[in-house]
């Protein structure tokens, strides 16, 4: 895989998730914070990350895979700089996800949580809600405070 294949494949996944995130909450304007790119099998996932190196340099290693410091990417949803190549995982059969920045996370939370394919996931240093419906082939996640945040990189 060359580096304008991987380009394209994070712009549809971001492309995607900004529709699945539209079709379930008011929140259209939201940019993109970080995408992740599930890999199906080993072969894939030692393509993407191959590529992924020459757009990006690695900034933290996950007991998933990999995250990527990339080089700004125009997305639908504005300019994306966080890239992770998920280790191959029979619980991610999508294709892969995208994270979006509320203005207000608490709000969010409050109107959204109880809705039919949003749950919230508690983490140790954050929390993010999760959203899923079968008929996307992607996630979407709103996380709190922002991987950008939490990771200093603005």
């Amino acid at each position: 895989m060359n580096e304008e294949d991987l380009k394209r494949q994070i712009q549809e996944i971001v492309k995607q998730a900004a529709e699945l995130k539209n079709k379930h909450t008011e929140e259209k304007k939201s940019p993109v914070n970080y995408a992740c790119i599930f890999a199906q099998t080993k072969k894939q996932y030692d393509e993407l990350f191959e590529a992924s190196l020459k757009i990006g340099k690695i900034i933290k290693e996950t007991p998933t895979g990999f995250l990527f410091h990339i080089k700004s990417l125009k997305t639908v949803s504005g300019a994306l700089h966080l890239l992770k190549i998920r280790l191959p995982d029979s619980t991610r059969p999508e294709q892969g996800d995208a994270d979006f920045t509320v203005s207000n996370y608490h709000g969010f939370k409050k109107k959204y949580l109880s809705r039919k394919g949003f749950k919230l996931i508690q983490k140790e240093e954050f929390e993010m809600i999760e959203l899923m419906d079968p008929q996307f082939g992607v996630r979407v996640y709103f996380s709190h405070p922002p991987l950008d945040e939490q990771l200093g990189i603005r």
